[in-house]
């Protein structure tokens, strides 16, 4: 395969990714209004993702043990954090959700600074400044102090430092397989959903819950598009990922909009523009000096 098509195929890889994701919210909800409220929903839905995985990762015959231990822990990390962005869609609005978990590129950058020892940028550094104007701007729209309203907005926040850390550890050791790397990703996330879903909400009791659905979303969003993102992530220079996911709130903001009628304000908007700009910010200094560390 060219290197032309291989790119063509990976940009749109990564599109449809964050597309897909943008519309996540749907079946949550959906399992969450038969019953698996909480995070019970995203629990039955990461394991149905380990039974379909486990499969595929025994026929292949890797051992994750291959990879340092560092670099597993990173990636199950990862998963908890997107199970803590799937449990938030139950409790704060889809666009604040997304925006709080795109607040990453202000997390990376501390953590690279004064973690890892690693260069900043001037440009990364706007990057900060501009995602905190926004996250405040956001969070006191309606006369309030700029802090998370809800226990889905504080799970939003959390999740994004937390794929801060995983990535920024992942990022400076060798990769996983991806098959692999998608079945720790989906055991982190079970074993985060399994942790908080008795604290969060009683042992569900409901009779209409579809199978159905639950191996559809496992299936679609945490193998195939995960397969599909660490695929594509490899091929493509991680600012045009970066830039492409961000699809993700776009299409998330405007399903939930003309779906469930959740509509920002002014301010909101503004916040959530700056948060997207802070994206922007933070992975440019990659394209412009391919060498630097991100």
């Amino acid at each position: 395969m060219s290197d032309t098509r291989t790119t063509f195929i990976a940009t749109a890889t990564v599109i449809v990714t964050g597309t897909l994701w943008g519309v996540y919210w749907m079946p949550v909800r959906s399992l969450s209004d038969a019953g698996l409220t909480g995070a019970w929903g995203t629990l039955a839905i990461t394991s149905a993702a380990i039974v379909l995985l486990a499969p595929w990762v025994l026929v292949r015959r890797r051992r994750p043990e291959r990879a340092d231990i560092a670099t597993i822990v990173a990636i199950a990390l990862g998963g908890a954090a997107f199970a803590l962005y799937s449990i938030g869609f139950v409790y704060g609005r889809v666009a604040i959700i997304a925006l709080l978990f795109f607040l990453t590129p202000v997390w990376s950058t501390l953590i690279g600074r004064y973690v890892m020892g690693w260069r900043t940028p001037p440009l990364r550094l706007a990057a900060i400044a501009v995602g905190l104007v926004g996250l405040a701007t956001m969070l006191s729209a309606y006369g309030q102090a700029p802090i998370p309203r809800n226990i889905g907005e504080w799970m939003a926040l959390a999740s994004g430092l937390l794929w801060s850390v995983s990535t920024t550890t992942i990022r400076s050791r060798s990769r996983m397989a991806p098959p692999e790397a998608a079945f720790i990703f989906a055991l982190g996330a079970a074993a985060m959903s399994l942790v908080l879903a008795p604290m969060l909400e009683p042992w569900p009791t409901t009779s209409t819950l579809s199978l159905a659905l639950i191996f559809a979303t496992g299936g679609i969003w945490w193998v195939l598009s995960m397969l599909g993102l660490l695929w594509a992530a490899v091929r493509l220079d991680p600012a045009r990922v970066g830039i492409l996911l961000m699809a993700e709130v776009l299409v998330g903001a405007g399903s939930a909009a003309v779906l469930a009628g959740e509509t920002l304000n002014t301010l909101e908007l503004a916040g959530g523009a700056l948060v997207l700009c802070a994206g922007v910010l933070e992975i440019w200094p990659q394209r412009a000096k391919p060498g630097l560390k991100a």
